[in-house]
């Protein structure tokens, strides 16, 4: 039965997201010539409730005492029910809850199972946390490589090679354990050749880097590219895409995000972190039979995984908390908060041990600034929020642009020569700008340090007057040369990084976004706060900055509005609010300045949406045409369900099955020659009175396993999904029951039903599709893809864009 749609022994693995799968350099085909008819591939993989939940109690197959594998199970790039996975796992803690009264075994059964989901949680996060401690290390150490090398270990990076050097604090980056590519071959540091020689030496091992990073990624895991949310929110509102979270592409994509990062490219590390910490929950929900076994059970780890992956890129476990409930997740129940909670807290402890940075702080740039702000700073405050908004806009239309042109394009074809040309623009352009060379992380933590003393930072090298030095608090100060060089720099670095980070998102190497747009909004921070702390320092008698700001007083803080001002880019990229709020402050520690992050996150969001109202994470959902359903935006058009299901009126007839007429050569009919993922039950073709629905692949299996294992069935036994089947002849083969793989009781609406109704009931419960009956009668079926179709065709766009491509 090898027919269109079915593929033997796929069934052995179905539960199993370790799969790979490879798709570089192809593209997935659905767009179904069969679209047409009623019930498409987006309802493959429903089955029944195996005889518990929704159904009551029904007899086993008769054939086969036990369940049979591969039955109640999902395909590939398929939708799970959420409805049916809640109650079956309502009916296995009820089976484990009434057995723990009858012995003491059965008693520690269920306390484990109930501590299970707590051990689950601890071990992502110490997986998680121990992850990302070894990427920061080695990042950091491989960033540094491309400038020099340590000679009292080359395992060293140049911070820790200078910590037991006596140099001069001033001087500390000039340690003699220290060398530069150019004093190692040539012996000296000075001149133009030893210049040319360590600008080569810095673009030949980015280069070499993101060459090993794209190869590693289209050998090994094609799905270890990108950033990852926008996969892991599809995922997470229920879709399967087996092999992304699989154990190959947790270890290409660790390996590769070091390689990516190291290369100097305009990409971060966080948003990645958050696939790897998916990726160590989906491997190790595999340990315990209940998360293993149930698909929305494992949704619910990965939110909390989610969260875990936000803490350790962040430092962050109450934002990485937030994060997934207001970014990613789709289901989010009270019980999830917590474990969410307790793993984010695990991921940020075991983090915090390995202590990558040296500086017993979880993330590189914690700061801690003296001054508080002055009410009077919320306008450039909002301006930095308007700035924020517009980047955010700009960026997401020019990315998504770009994206679209490199699916449709030759360019697509060519990743690896993409990633080389874009690595080597970006190298050649950093190198001359010390801004640019350094590695982001650390670009934002020198903007948004505060000047104190002994810094020996361009951006803090200002006319100094130390009779009006007071501790470690310094006033204003007219800006010296350093400022004025590092201002235009700043400048240059901003242009550079607002364009080269268009064309870096998206390309087929691990590439967080958060840094990048966070960069951007620091040094457009960084150069509003030093603007206006000149012009109090130059104007302190005007109007704006008598009352508040004296001579000699320490009023404006430039590594503030840097702060600001990366909190407002990345919430107009990304679009978050709450999270991000909540994220910048655990980054910083500046709880005394959640009111100007308030209103620049506001602000922004406020812009961005009023010119699109996608973050870049949806954006890429919809470009990839994943099916994913929006719930936060409402559906407000007058349609009704008789507009949206199939058939049409100009379509064939719905196929159905009838509940005991068909022979076992009938419904293999019916299943080789079409390519429906299921099929409603009817008790007569005349009748049309719905009795349940049966999926194509559970009757594929079932009758597969009978021929084999049930003796008697043969082409012209008759299928029965009744408890009673009807007499027949003594002479007729055996009858082949299957009423438990049938749904008795699939949600249905009448074909009067308004469609935001239909719209509601989808998202809510979880749906994977809906039959439509007509006074008792039924007419047709609707399913998760034809309610996005129809989003789309409402909104003015391509309905034909929700294929998964």
């Amino acid at each position: 039965m090898d027919q269109k749609g079915f593929r033997r022994g796929s069934f052995q693995s179905a539960t199993s997201d370790e799969d790979m799968l490879e798709i570089a350099g192809a593209s997935m085909d659905f767009s179904m010539a069969d679209d047409d008819p009623p019930l498409d591939r987006e309802m493959g993989g429903f089955s029944s409730y195996n005889g518990g939940g929704m159904n009551g109690t029904s007899t086993m197959m008769d054939f086969l005492e036990e369940p049979l594998p591969g039955v109640g199970t999902y395909e590939d790039f398929n939708t799970i029910d959420w409805v049916r996975e809640k109650s079956r796992d309502r009916d296995r803690h009820r089976e484990i809850t009434n057995r723990s009264k009858e012995s003491t075994w059965a008693l520690l059964h269920s306390v484990s199972d109930a501590f299970s989901g707590w051990l689950l949680m601890l071990l992502i996060g110490l997986l998680a946390g121990s992850l990302a401690g070894l990427i920061d290390i080695s990042a950091h150490w491989m960033t540094d490589l491309k400038e020099g090398v340590c000679l009292a270990g080359f395992w060293f990076n140049h911070e820790h090679c200078c910590w037991k050097s006596n140099t001069t604090f001033t001087d500390r980056d000039k340690c003699p354990e220290w060398k530069s590519w150019s004093q190692l071959i040539l012996g000296h540091g000075e001149g133009a050749f030893a210049y040319i020689l360590n600008y080569l030496m810095y673009v030949i091992w980015a280069l070499m880097f993101s060459l090993l990073a794209v190869l590693l990624v289209k050998g090994f895991a094609p799905y270890a590219c990108g950033s990852g949310i926008p996969e892991i929110k599809t995922i997470l509102s229920g879709f399967i895409i087996r092999g992304y979270l699989g154990k190959w592409t947790l270890v290409i994509k660790t390996i590769t995000l070091v390689l990516a990062v190291s290369s100097g490219l305009s990409l971060g590390k966080e948003g990645p972190l958050v696939h790897v910490a998916c990726c160590c929950g989906n491997i190790l929900c595999h340990l315990f039979t209940k998360y293993r076994k149930n698909e929305a059970k494992r949704r619910e780890v990965l939110s909390a995984a989610a969260a875990a992956g936000v803490s350790v890129a962040f430092g962050a476990p109450i934002g990485g908390v937030l994060f997934s409930l207001e970014e990613v997740s789709y289901y989010f129940p009270l019980k999830t908060l917590w474990r969410s909670f307790f793993a984010a807290l695990v991921a940020a402890f075991t983090l915090r041990s390995i202590n990558p940075f040296g500086n017993s702080r979880l993330v590189l740039f914690y700061v801690e600034f003296h001054m508080p702000w002055h009410l009077l700073e919320l306008v450039p405050f909002i301006l930095l929020g308007i700035f924020g908004g517009l980047w955010g806009a700009f960026f997401i239309r020019s990315n998504i642009a770009w994206c679209r042109r490199r699916k449709t394009t030759r360019l697509g074809k060519y990743p690896v020569l993409e990633v080389i040309v874009v690595t080597a623009i970006t190298a050649i352009l950093a190198f001359p700008n010390e801004y640019t060379r350094m590695s982001t992380s650390e670009l934002i933590s020198e903007l948004f340090n505060d000047c104190g003393i002994l810094d020996s930072s361009k951006l803090c090298e200002y006319v100094n007057d130390f009779n009006s030095t007071k501790g470690d608090d310094l006033p204003d100060r007219a800006a010296g040369p350093g400022v004025y060089t590092a201002m235009w720099q700043l400048a240059l670095a901003l242009i550079m990084k607002v364009f080269i980070t268009i064309f870096t998102f998206g390309m087929k190497v691990p590439s967080g976004l958060f840094i990048p747009s966070m960069a951007v909004g620091a040094i457009a921070g960084r150069l509003l706060g030093v603007a206006v702390e000149q012009l109090a320092f130059y104007h302190h008698d005007w109007a704006i900055f008598s009352g508040w700001c004296s001579p000699g007083a320490d009023c404006i803080t430039p590594g503030l509005y840097a702060m600001v001002g990366a909190a407002a880019c990345l919430g107009g990229v990304t679009r978050m609010t709450v999270s991000l709020v909540v994220i910048m402050f655990e980054l910083t520690g500046g709880l005394e300045y959640i009111v100007p992050l308030m209103a620049a996150a506001m602000t922004s969001k406020w812009v961005a949406d009023a010119i699109g109202r996608e973050g870049i994470y949806d954006a890429h959902i919809r470009l990839n045409g994943y099916p994913f359903l929006e719930a936060k935006e409402e559906f407000s058009h007058k349609t009704r369900a008789m507009d949206v299901m199939r058939p049409r009126k100009s379509d064939p007839p719905l196929t159905v099955i009838t509940q005991d007429t068909m022979t076992v050569e009938d419904v293999e009919t019916i299943v080789t020659s079409t390519t429906y993922s299921g099929y409603p039950v009817v008790v007569s073709r005349a009748s049309q009175r719905l009795v349940g629905f049966v999926l194509r692949r559970d009757l594929i299996i079932s009758i597969e396993n009978a021929r084999k294992k049930q003796d008697g069935i043969v082409s012209t036994s008759i299928i029965c999904f009744t408890d009673y089947c009807p007499p027949l002849p003594p002479s007729s083969p055996s009858v082949l029951k299957l009423r438990s793989i049938l749904d008795l009781s699939p949600f249905t609406v009448t074909d009067e039903t308004p469609m935001e109704i239909v719209v509601d009931i989808f998202r809510k419960l979880g749906l994977r599709q809906c039959l439509v009956t007509h006074n008792g009668k039924l007419l047709g079926i609707i399913t998760k893809k034809d309610v996005l179709k129809h989003i789309a065709q409402m909104a003015n766009q391509d309905p034909d864009s929700i294929l998964f491509n």
